[in-house]
């Protein structure tokens, strides 16, 4: 999905959109911005949901189309389990799941290293980083892959950083998978779920 100027889009929608944006730097450029905003014309209970809508769909990299099945698949759940449903529709996806494993820095990267084939589920490669994954699912780098250098050291910067608890993963075998379902708890979301499915039902 092409995003265009990251740092444009990330003063408007919030520095998580982005990991490169996630610096002291623009931390205080985005706190002027802020300011700015408040001296001006607040923004409508339309505009708000508008720019939830925007900053979940580009931290996850989707497009609008993607996006919008979700919202139409979690809104047949009735009540607050459409946004449980939403968030683990997001969440399933496997370069999301790849990248909160660890393998990618980035969700963007993760996107990249599924569609080139580096990633298997169930023994059997797949190149579509949309692919929902299912609890009985094991995941694993392929085997002709993990020499990379793209998985190099990859145990050791593994152990530095926290696994989501809803995930297993073994950093030796290079496979895992899912233990359960992700809430809004074990991974955090991208923003007001609720104020998304509010967009969509106008």
């Amino acid at each position: 999905m092409k995003t265009g100027p990251r740092y444009k889009i990330a003063k408007r929608l919030g520095a998580s959109v982005f990991e490169k944006t996630q610096t002291q730097k623009f931390a205080i450029a985005q706190e002027r911005t802020a300011k700015n905003r408040r001296r001006g014309r607040r923004l409508s209970d339309y505009g708000k949901q508008l720019l939830e809508k925007q900053k979940v769909r580009v931290t996850y990299g989707i497009t609008e189309r993607q996006f919008s099945n979700y919202v139409h698949t979690a809104s047949q759940t009735h009540g607050t389990g459409a946004v449980a449903t939403l968030h683990q529709l997001l969440e399933m996806r496997l370069d999301n799941v790849a990248y909160r494993i660890g393998l990618a820095p980035t969700r963007r990267a993760a996107r990249q290293m599924v569609a080139h084939g580096h990633i298997t589920i169930n023994g059997r490669r797949t190149m579509i980083p949309s692919r929902q994954v299912h609890l009985s699912d094991r995941i694993a780098v392929r085997e002709g892959s993990r020499s990379r250098v793209l998985f190099a050291n990859f145990a050791d910067t593994f152990s530095e950083s926290p696994l989501p608890s809803w995930l297993s993963w073994d950093p030796k075998k290079m496979e895992g998978g899912i233990k359960e379902s992700p809430t809004v708890d074990s991974a955090d979301p991208a923003g007001d779920l609720g104020a998304v499915l509010s967009f969509y039902s106008r």
